[in-house]
Order: C-alpha cells, then structure tokens, then sequence
C-alpha cells in the first residue's frame, strides 16, 4: 500500500510534468470505484533504476514509463509480457507477489484508436510507421496483428529501423504482413495511414517524411498531442490527409495499463472528451 493505505501509482520519466496520465487515471479510478492515487516523477536521466528502487520502497504498485527510459525498463523486471518482450521497450510496471513485470500497452492503445476511435480497420491498408525509436518499437507488435497487407518502417537511422524489422520478422509473416525498413528520404507513396512515432513534433518539425506518402484520405496521426503535434496535423490537412493526434491513443493505452494493474478495464469515450476539455481549457 501506498500514501495513507492507498495504493499508489505514478509516471517515471525525464520531462514529467506535462503528462496528462495523473488526470486520465485518476478518472479511470473514479469510474471504477479502485482507491488509487496517481502522481508524476521526474527521474534523472542517468537515475532511472534508482527511481524505480524508490518508488517500491515507497509503496509503489506500479507505473507507467515514458521518454526517454522504455528500452531500459524490461531490464528492470523478472518478467515480461510476449508484447513487452517483442517491443524489447515497456511504458507499464506492476509489482504483485512474484516481483515485477513490464508489459507495453502502447501498440494496443494505438490500434484500438485507429480502428474504434477513428473508424479505420487495419486488415489490408498499407501502412507507414515514422520513427524506431521506444515509441515505434512499442507500437509495431499490435500493428502487425491487426493484418495490414503492409508496414513500412521509416527512420533517419536505417540499420535502426532494420533492427526492429527484424526483431519483428517471424510476428509479420505469422501475421500475413509485408514488413520492410527504409529511410526518411524514400519511404514509398500513396498509403492509407501514416504514423509519425518520431521526435520531430517534439523539434517543432511538421513531417520528417515527404507529402507523396500521404493520398486524398490518407489518415495521419502523430502519436503526440497537444501543441507539440500541432505542425504534422496542420502538414497533413494541408495534403489531403486526415489528421489525428495521439490523445486517444494515450487514453486507450492507459486503460490498458490500468486493467493491468487493476484487473478492471475502464470506458475510454468520456475519459478522452473529459481530456480534451481540459487541455482546450488551457488547464
């Protein structure tokens, strides 16, 4: 148990205090009737093991992983999720009985937003996925279950990107999928959704790929949110496309860390309007 008997739960990572998980979760539980607490810690960039230790010294039960610590908390832990093992990245802890356990939520909550929240089934588009970084390795394992006929990887580092195609090669073929690495210069044309998992929104950059990548529909989301995906949203209007930012993404893979904590799995829909009410509020 946590703060006053309470169990307590939090995000570690290094910049923290823009998250908006302590207002998501704190919700989840509220619509569940879980007594939890749920706070922010700004770990120091060479501090996150320690950060950790303390943290279940504390009384901690779990916590969500942010930028930039994902590939180093499996490291961390006894056991790992299949996901988690297949991202080799993690963004959720849970301590219980056996010890820790990592699991990655995000590439779940990403298909549960194209597909439910914006409508658009993955089984046969083509696909193109911007960034092999923790973000793009999370995201890729769900990607390819959902049967895109392709996945493209594009990254400034190719070998990077060939690293994670490779990591994934066995789950595409298992999975009917086309899965290729590729640079930012030449990632091909014309495909259905466009993935921006890079840091170029953190940059303030609008796109590190080319406009011929994106056709009149073309659904294009940057995993970020708020002001910082503003510039790719504003790039993809622009040409045709239709822009999404990452914000229901961060709810629905919220409420999977939270069913992985909790055993309770949360309704989504009001959390994320209550979310974007805040956030146009300024607040």
């Amino acid at each position: 148990m946590g703060l006053n008997g309470t169990d307590h739960y939090a995000v570690l990572g290094n910049p923290v205090a823009h998250s908006r998980s302590p207002f998501i979760h704190t919700l989840f539980a509220q619509q569940t009737g879980q007594s939890l607490v749920y706070s922010r810690v700004l770990c120091p960039l060479d501090g996150f093991v320690q950060a950790v230790r303390d943290f279940a010294a504390q009384g901690g039960k779990g916590c969500n992983v942010t930028v930039p610590f994902k590939f180093e908390a499996p490291a961390l832990v006894a056991h790992c999720t299949p996901r988690a093992q297949l991202a080799g990245a993690a963004n959720v802890l849970k301590l219980d009985d056996h010890g820790w356990w990592a699991d990655n939520s995000d590439g779940v909550g990403l298909v549960r937003d194209i597909e439910q929240g914006a409508g658009r089934p993955l089984r046969g588009l083509r696909v193109l996925l911007v960034g092999a970084g923790g973000a793009g390795a999370g995201v890729l394992g769900p990607l390819l279950g959902a049967r895109p006929a392709q996945v493209v990887v594009a990254n400034r580092s190719v070998d990077k990107a060939r690293r994670l195609v490779q990591r994934h090669a066995a789950w595409a073929l298992e999975h009917g999928a086309e899965l290729s690495a590729t640079s930012l210069d030449a990632p091909g044309l014309d495909f259905d959704v466009v993935l921006n998992a890079s840091s170029s929104s953190l940059q303030g950059a609008p796109s590190p790929v080319g406009a011929a990548v994106i056709q009149p529909g073309t659904l294009a989301l940057d995993l970020m949110y708020g002001p910082s995906a503003q510039p790719f949203l504003a790039w993809a209007r622009s040409h045709g496309a239709e822009p999404r930012d990452g914000l229901g993404m961060l709810v629905e893979q919220a409420a999977e860390a939270f069913h992985f904590w909790r055993g309770v799995r949360p309704q989504t829909t009001p959390v994320l309007a209550a979310l974007r009410v805040e956030i146009a509020a300024g607040r």
